[in-house]
């Protein structure tokens, strides 16, 4: 019931804009205000998108979203890229078991990426852990923006 009182009291607030808008006022000027009928049916509604929840093989539930990795490596040679790729994921599953690493290959590169980030504070404090760990490969590792996944019990501490 409060969703609908909501939704009818934004629409009569927009109504009541437009139709101050289009009054004609004495001394400034006229203004015609025209509104596409699928404007006006999509005004009101709420914008963000929605989030479809997704569950694991051992039930923890995630949402996609936009968010934060660490790209550990990215490299275009086809004799040794891949290799690399891979041989840096193990050494950064054994030095950080709970993240989540992933070797994607988008022509012409083979990327590692690390983590699953709501903000760029948490994915900062990660890189400098991994670079500590890792000096060897540091400088060649930063944070990027990526479809994320963060567990559904994250979301609602917020």
């Amino acid at each position: 019931m409060f969703c609908f009182s909501a939704i009818a009291q934004t629409q009569k607030q927009r109504k009541e804009i437009i139709d101050e808008l289009n009054t004609v006022k004495f001394g400034q000027g006229k203004v015609t205000v025209f509104e596409d009928r699928a404007i006006e049916e999509i005004l009101g509604r709420s914008m963000a998108p929605a989030r479809t929840v997704y569950s694991t093989a051992d039930g923890v539930q995630f949402v996609r979203m936009r968010g934060f990795k660490i790209q550990a490596f990215s490299g275009n040679n086809q004799r040794t890229s891949k290799n690399e790729a891979y041989y840096k994921q193990g050494l950064i599953n054994t030095s950080f078991p709970e993240q989540e690493t992933v070797v994607t290959f988008d022509s012409p590169f083979w990327r590692l990426r690390v983590g699953n980030f709501k903000t760029r504070e948490e994915a900062t404090a990660m890189l400098n852990d991994m670079r500590k760990t890792f000096p060897a490969f540091g400088r060649e590792m930063y944070v990027v923006i990526d479809e994320v996944k963060i567990p559904l019990e994250q979301l609602q501490e917020q």
